[in-house]
């Protein structure tokens, strides 16, 4: 039965083509071309580890495993709207008819997407909900991820929460993530806390950013103007940790991803916790789904929900969203060690050894 999840505002609606053509692959060739058996890839940045580590990799081996005379054309924009929109249209050029696109700016892409249709082009939009005709949207409840994350804060704050105040380091404002991080941790902090008392969205999602905006806070705040920090991912949490430490202070600190580095702070007391996403499904239904377009089959299987676009312009978007958890110390065994995205021997380096015996991770 298909359930239906707003994100956004309603609108349009818009009809699902299953038009498609030919077969999916692996990574390959720059002369493949339109001859039905590519599928492009475009990822938006490399400041977080997360794309070039797990997505790219696993969407690759899983187009190839279900293809596999078939090309996988990737690129990553390294945050660039621009640098994306080139790639994009270098893909739909050279005749590629299915398009995996991790948007920069979620926004731009609408005009890109909509000449695209037009030459009978899919897009599936992979981990950020983009503007556009697209034929699929894979993620999460980023909602419910936001307020996974309020939830870690309060009970990281523990019975001081409801006179805490809380800086917000929020995401990159072109991410259609976002806003609903923020929105869902605005639903739990607002009434756990005592007061948000600095919020500030940083643009690319940038540790360097987020280490000043910090610093900012403190400067605005004193050293005892606040009492825990919501960070909206782990590599801007690092941020934020370095410039408290600076200023030797220590508070509770969020994040998400579970990163390496989130990972280990963790274990050594510097962030409270993180939120860990099992990229793996993710990426594999996406690729699932992409290799399905290019073949012409349906998809409604892998794609129980219907969404609509953050602005509110395009809806009844074929999607799947997975669900998340927090992880602390306590579970991190459970989680990304049981799920083999890190073994014990990558969190638990020399520095980090006396914390991982500590915390029972061998």
């Amino acid at each position: 039965m298909t359930r239906r999840v707003v994100i956004g505002t309603a609108a349009l609606s818009m009809a699902l083509s299953l038009s498609a053509c030919g077969k999916a692959g692996d990574s390959g060739s720059d002369d493949a071309g339109g001859d039905g058996k590519t599928i492009g890839l475009l990822l938006p940045e490399n400041k977080t580890t997360r794309y070039e580590t797990f997505d790219r990799p696993i969407i690759e081996a899983k187009i190839t495993s279900l293809c596999s005379d078939c090309v996988v054309k990737y690129n990553n924009a390294a945050q660039d709207t621009e640098t994306q929109k080139k790639q994009f249209d270098a893909l739909v050029t050279q005749g590629v008819k299915v398009i995996i696109l991790d948007a920069v700016d979620y926004k731009a892409t609408k005009p890109w997407i909509q000449q695209a249709e037009k030459k009978g082009v899919k897009v599936v939009a992979y981990d950020r909900l983009t503007e556009g005709p697209i034929a699929a949207y894979v993620s999460y409840d980023n909602e419910k991820i936001g307020r996974l994350q309020g939830e870690g804060l309060v009970k990281a704050l523990g019975d001081k929460a409801k006179d805490a105040n809380v800086v917000m380091i929020n995401g990159s404002p072109t991410d259609p993530n976002a806003p609903l991080f923020k929105k869902g941790a605005h639903s739990v902090l607002d009434s756990g806390v005592k007061k948000i008392v600095y919020e500030q969205d940083i643009p690319d999602w940038s540790p360097d950013e987020a280490a000043k905006k910090m610093g900012a806070a403190i400067d605005s705040l004193g050293k005892g103007g606040f009492q825990g920090v919501y960070s909206a991912n782990d590599g801007m949490a690092g941020g934020a940790i370095t410039a408290l430490a600076k200023q030797g202070i220590k508070v509770p600190v969020g994040g998400q991803d579970s990163e390496l580095a989130g990972l280990q702070r963790i274990l050594k007391g510097d962030q409270s916790f993180t939120i860990y996403k099992q990229i793996k499904p993710e990426a594999e239904t996406t690729a699932e789904i992409a290799v399905k377009i290019l073949k012409g089959e349906k998809f409604d299987d892998l794609t129980p929900l219907k969404v609509t676009s953050l602005t509110g312009e395009f809806k009844d978007i074929p999607a799947k969203l997975y669900d998340a958890q927090i992880v602390t110390k306590e579970n991190i065994a459970s989680t990304v060690i049981a799920d083999d995205v890190y073994k014990a021997a990558d969190i638990c380096t020399a520095e980090f050894k006396a914390a991982c015996e500590a915390a029972g991770i061998k």
